[in-house]
């Protein structure tokens, strides 16, 4: 989907995976699990933060052929 040049498919994704962490996290918290719920936030967060370096690579390569630096 393209909403003013933007993607914002990548906006719903890394929401989906805000909501389901979120709702882990508090599962695990409640359930007495403290450490593992820290860790799945730290995972969910790793996963995103590999989503956006993928993203921005797609945005340097992509510039790269605009401006002909291959």
């Amino acid at each position: 989907m393209d909403f003013l040049g933007y993607d914002v498919n990548a906006i719903f994704q890394i929401a989906g995976i805000g909501i389901i962490v979120a709702m882990l996290h508090t599962v695990l918290e409640q359930a007495g699990r403290k450490d593992i719920a820290q860790w799945v936030t730290l995972i969910g967060f790793i996963v995103v933060l590999f989503m956006v370096a993928n993203w921005i690579h797609d945005l340097f390569e992509k510039i790269k052929t605009v401006f002909l630096f291959q």
